[in-house]
């Protein structure tokens, strides 16, 4: 497979153990300085925790989200990114475009007949954290130039795993990687089976 060099942008999968469409009615509560729900939602979040009641957070919403999903050990510490392996790198940065390997997927495959969930899983995995596919504003770009691009829940994990192991997708002729598409599946496969076995979601972020 021939690599693009010259990449800017890489790409992490982080374990997530809410879905944000359960917390962002708490967050947006919280953002009005309501913070007992979040609160209760996430237990083993510090910052979360030490949010003053009826004061409003210094935190923009995306980055109370990022506060708010992830998972978390009893000391409030991250836990091993699922993406850990010797394969990180290929998978954060796609050697195509802008090294989002969910993007090249998208646009170089075609589903078979009535096979829909394969495209709309990678969709939300890789936007539906925009306000479009959202439908709330804000929980996109957070502070330090976090950037949050979308998600599955723990079922949807398991989901898109299946759809893609189920072969009804076909490479469209116009590739431009050789092989770039089985290469990525294969990547994005590893980093769902380590999701299976530890039973959480996956939040995917850009940094430029």
């Amino acid at each position: 497979m021939t690599m693009n060099s010259n990449l800017p942008n890489f790409h992490t999968f982080d374990p997530i153990v809410r879905d944000p469409l359960d917390i962002i009615p708490a967050v947006l509560s919280s953002m009005g300085g309501d913070h007992g729900e979040l609160k209760r939602e996430s237990p083993f979040s510090i910052d979360i925790q030490n949010l003053k009641e009826g004061i409003e957070p210094t935190f923009d919403p995306a980055t109370m989200l990022y506060l708010s999903i992830g998972e978390l050990d009893s000391e409030g510490r991250r836990t091993e990114p699922i993406d850990s392996s010797s394969g990180k790198e290929r998978l954060g940065r796609f050697p195509y475009g802008d090294g989002n390997i969910v993007t090249y997927l998208l646009e170089n495959t075609k589903q078979k007949g009535d096979m829909t969930v394969l495209h709309d899983l990678l969709s939300k995995l890789s936007d539906g954290l925009s306000e479009d596919n959202l439908g709330e504003l804000g929980f996109r770009h957070g502070f330090g130039g976090l950037t949050l691009l979308g998600w599955l829940n723990v079922g949807e994990v398991s989901e898109l795993s299946s759809a893609i192991r189920s072969g009804r997708w076909k490479v469209l002729s116009e590739e431009p990687l050789d092989g770039g598409v089985d290469y990525a599946f294969r990547l994005l496969l590893a980093m769902l089976r380590t999701a299976q076995r530890r039973r959480c979601g996956v939040l995917m972020r850009r940094h430029s």
